[in-house]
């Protein structure tokens, strides 16, 4: 059975940073693409950046320049970087393959507040 499990997240004030961590078991990341996805209360679960194979990024336009997602094939351990958070970034931060996702993971809680 596979899992994800997301880790990392926390509270920051406005410009801080945090790095999220994904780990897998059950199936690997560096075949195919994969992407964190954040969940804001009242709101849809977007994508916000997906890192394929090959190792190119697509980023959401709300976080492009601040957020950096990388992959850690020997450890199938995915992570996003996020540097200058805002307010609007706050939300739960999803892991999960971008084609032929999985049962979603319980997430990690992201507050930007001051």
């Amino acid at each position: 059975q596979v899992q994800l499990v997301e880790s990392g997240g926390g509270l920051v004030q406005p410009g801080g940073s945090l790095r999220l961590s994904c780990a897998a078991s059950g199936r690997i990341f560096s075949n195919t693409a994969v992407g964190w996805y954040r969940q804001a209360p009242g709101k849809q679960r977007e994508l916000v950046a997906q890192i394929f194979a090959g190792g190119t990024t697509i980023y959401a336009d709300s976080v492009k320049g601040r957020f950096t997602i990388s992959r850690d094939n020997a450890e199938n351990t995915v992570y996003l970087q996020m540097n200058s958070l805002k307010s609007e970034d706050t939300a739960v931060y999803f892991c999960n393959w971008v084609y032929g996702r999985v049962t979603w993971g319980q997430g990690t809680q992201v507050t930007v507040s001051s």
